[in-house]
């Protein structure tokens, strides 16, 4: 449903399949049609998966093709955080860490959540809302017997991230799975449960593969810019004091701490008692992510406690974009305010890989598409 509400605000399908294959599957492949729930046309996609296809069986699997593709980097990083946090449900599911991806729909979940962060960053999203989770109600079949509605990973990813959830309609009867638990891993993990002021600009229809009589199953992408620059509150500083660990397993936490979703994570060397020099670790987190991040540092260092404090932060808006410089195809970051572009910035790993190919210094390359995308978009 993620899937079609991207593709019915225009992003092609032919992108999305030439995504899948950077992915390095073959015999795998989306289609989508116009269809109606309820009352609401919109776009239905379906995967269709070669029979004799190898399937990865656990989300390490999924992982591990997503980092050994070719897409931007920005997209491996938001999908890895995607997938992870599956896993994460999964073990708290099934009480270990011996477990499959099984009823998360095996290759449908890989093309959903990469496909999504990717259709996300096609059409510009920088910020992702969701209004509340609905819950859905009755019982659900599965590889392991009948589930209850919403199903246990379901429940799990909207507990770790205290998002909302509303009960549907009473007097109805059952309406069934309303949210699955790859569904939950990309709102959760993508998107904040706030309220933002738009300029709406389109709406997209995602539709359901099943036509319920009890709701038009359909879900809403709105998209638009925010008016004014955004103040947003909902953010968590973690600190800790650090004295007794290396470089390197600080920089595995930072990396872990990328992973889970951070906005930022930096270092500042302090001295402890009896003069020890030390780190202290921060990381920005948003407040949904608190308590998964609290238990990352505990988990992941010698800290005997963390400090956490609310912060408050503007932000403006920012947009990436694939340029056509003279020296190549470079991804560049687009920064507005109040709805005027006021910057141009080229992202590094771009940059850094035309200086290796033509020969070029890194500041020569940096700087000549800066000053072409400077000029191309800044009017």
């Amino acid at each position: 449903m993620v899937l079609g509400a991207l593709i019915d605000s225009g992003v092609s399908p032919k992108e999305i399949n030439d995504v899948i294959g950077s992915l390095g599957l073959s015999g795998v492949e989306i289609s989508s049609e116009i269809a109606e729930r309820g009352g609401v046309n919109g776009t239905r996609v379906s995967v269709q998966v070669d029979p004799e296809n190898h399937i990865p069986q656990r989300i390490e699997d999924f992982i591990d093709l997503t980092m050994e593709s070719d897409l931007p980097e920005s997209v491996i990083k938001r999908s890895c955080a995607v997938f992870q946090r599956l896993a994460d449900a999964e073990i708290k599911v099934h009480k270990g860490s011996d477990y499959h991806v099984g009823e998360l729909g095996d290759l449908d979940t890989l093309v959903d959540v990469v496909g999504s962060v990717y259709g996300l960053e096609a059409l510009g999203i920088s910020r992702l809302y969701s209004s509340p989770i609905p819950s859905g109600s009755g019982l659900v079949n599965s590889k392991h017997g009948l589930l209850p509605v919403p199903a246990p990973a379901t429940s799990i990813l909207c507990a770790m991230v205290n998002a909302p959830v509303i009960a549907p309609p009473t007097g109805g009867g059952d309406v069934g799975e309303m949210v699955t638990p790859t569904g939950a891993a990309i709102i959760t993990t993508l998107a904040s449960f706030t309220q933002p002021t738009l300029n709406l600009e389109s709406v997209g229809y995602g539709l359901g593969q099943r036509d319920s009589p009890n709701y038009p199953n359909v879900l809403a992408l709105w998209v638009g810019e925010e008016k004014g620059t955004p103040y947003t509150s909902s953010l968590t500083l973690l600190e800790t004091n650090i004295d007794d660990m290396s470089a390197e397993l600080l920089g595995y936490v930072q990396e872990r701490l990328f992973d889970l979703g951070a906005l930022d994570v930096w270092f500042t060397p302090i001295q402890m008692k009896k003069n020890r020099p030390a780190t202290m670790l921060s990381a920005l987190v948003i407040s949904s992510q608190e308590s998964l991040a609290t238990d990352l540092v505990l988990r992941e260092t010698t800290s005997l406690g963390v400090r956490v404090r609310p912060i408050d932060r503007y932000e403006a808006q920012r947009q990436s974009v694939n340029f056509e410089s003279s020296l190549g195809t470079v991804s560049v970051k687009i920064k507005s305010l109040g709805g005027s572009k006021v910057s141009v910035a080229p992202e590094y790993d771009y940059c850094r890989q035309l200086a290796v190919e033509l020969g070029l210094p890194l500041i020569e390359v940096y700087r000549t598409i800066q000053e072409e995308a400077t000029a191309h978009f800044i009017t």
